[in-house]
């Protein structure tokens, strides 16, 4: 639901507003890879996650119903995120 909110974040901005640890984020990131749900960006040596643009749209309503839902759920996640100091600019190198 983060990344829905966010439109991409990576790794690094995901470990921060989760407070987890790399290995775990990159293990569930790689498995909602796996299923299409979410596609990634390189930009450089950095890797940005977004919502798959190409899912079905009912596969989109579920993720919007889910999002509206968990939203205040994840607000100390959200919190955590804009706390997050020197948080990468989409153009620039993360982290």
């Amino acid at each position: 639901m983060l990344i829905q909110q966010e439109g991409e974040l990576c790794v690094c901005e995901l470990m921060e507003a989760l407070q987890e640890s790399q290995p775990k984020i990159s293990r569930h990131l790689a498995q909602l890879r796996k299923f299409n749900l979410l596609s990634d960006r390189r930009q450089g040596q950095w890797v940005f996650y977004r919502i798959n643009p190409s899912l079905p749209s009912w596969a989109t309503d579920i993720l919007n119903t889910a999002g509206a839902v968990q939203s205040p759920l994840i607000k100390e996640s959200l919190n955590n995120l804009s706390l997050m100091r020197s948080r990468p600019e989409r153009d620039q190198a993360c982290c």
